[in-house]
């Protein structure tokens, strides 16, 4: 049998958010003291044939430059998976904060502890996505 390996290279930050706040509430707590526009997108659907899906709640901010997705965790729907979750390696963390080609405002230390202060966040770390066993769940 033939297996085909291929290696991703995620080149964004990502951020863990330990929160028991809604999603919406997050995202509007994330525009106003981030100076975002997080709109909700189509939720992403991951159908694992006859293991069963997941969906994920999905808010975006885009400019030219600038790409932060909020992501939901956990699958919305009721699922017969084990761990019915997007990123499986992290899943004491509620959503993920994914970040492409942002700038120091959005980066490294300080934005994590301005995450951290925000009322709505009990908790929030830092990951390299190229040490989770699940990054390509990540890639869009």
């Amino acid at each position: 049998m033939l297996t085909l390996d291929v290696e991703y290279d995620c080149d964004f930050d990502l951020f863990g958010i330990v929160s028991s706040s809604r999603e919406h509430t997050l995202a509007w707590t994330l525009n106003n003291a981030l100076r975002l526009r997080l709109v909700k997108q189509q939720d992403l659907i991951y159908d694992l044939l006859s293991r069963g899906r997941l969906v994920i709640s999905n808010y975006l901010h885009a400019t030219e430059t600038l790409s932060l997705r909020l992501l939901r965790n956990r699958s919305l729907d009721p699922s017969i998976l084990k761990r019915p979750f997007l990123a499986p390696d992290i899943k004491e963390y509620d959503y993920l904060l994914q970040v492409s080609n942002g700038s120091d405002e959005f980066s490294g230390d300080e934005f994590l502890a301005r995450l951290s202060a925000l009322p709505v966040v009990q908790y929030a770390c830092q990951f390299d996505p190229n040490s989770l066993k699940f990054k390509e769940n990540l890639l869009f």
